[in-house]
């Protein structure tokens, strides 16, 4: 039972902390305006909720041309405490690599949930309010996963469905990841 209740709320902190990082590194990379200044709730919120990691690992790895490559290396570590956390309640680590390996994938199960909830939000706002600063700004996001479906994918009686051809792959996709952690562990 602790360990059930430890892990959630692991989940929960580092998801949002880790989810954050993940936003902050996509948002840099598509240069979507950030800062205090820019006005943007959600760069406000995702600075406040991520300056204390991300600040002092940019003072020892430097960005990658448009790549937050300090904010990426958040997301890792993070997912690395939460497995090494767990680790421990269950009475230690067998094979210290597989630690690594599981916070990769964490990163990549992540990165995922990320897609699909700005793709779940994406859709909603369109919906309700189409004109609004947050549409915008998930427009913005969603744009670059949605564009290569849509010229694919036309839409049907005037209805947008890239999204949903989107959200599809991204479940394959994560099916895919489960099947793919699972081999790698079986190998260490």
């Amino acid at each position: 039972m602790l360990y059930q209740i430890v892990s959630l709320l692991l989940d929960v902190v580092i998801g949002l902390i880790g989810g954050a990082c993940l936003l902050r590194l996509y948002m840099q990379y598509q240069r979507i305006p950030m800062s205090p200044q820019s006005g943007n709730p959600v760069g406000r919120f995702i600075f406040q909720l991520t300056d204390w990691i991300v600040l002092p690992l940019r003072r020892i790895v430097p960005a990658v041309g448009r790549l937050d490559t300090a904010s990426l290396l958040a997301v890792y570590l993070l997912e690395v405490a939460q497995w090494g956390l767990l680790w421990l309640l269950t009475g230690g680590l067998r094979n210290p690599v597989a630690l690594f390996v599981i916070a990769f994938f964490g990163v990549l199960r992540l990165a995922i949930s990320l897609a699909t909830g700005l793709l779940i939000v994406h859709v909603v706002v369109s919906w309700v309010q189409a004109h609004s600063p947050l549409a915008e700004l998930v427009d913005r996001l969603c744009d670059p996963m949605l564009r290569p479906v849509r010229r694919h994918v036309p839409p049907i009686g005037g209805i947008d469905l890239s999204a949903l051809v989107v959200l599809l792959a991204l479940q394959v996709g994560a099916i895919v990841l489960t099947n793919l952690q699972a081999t790698a562990l079986q190998a260490l």
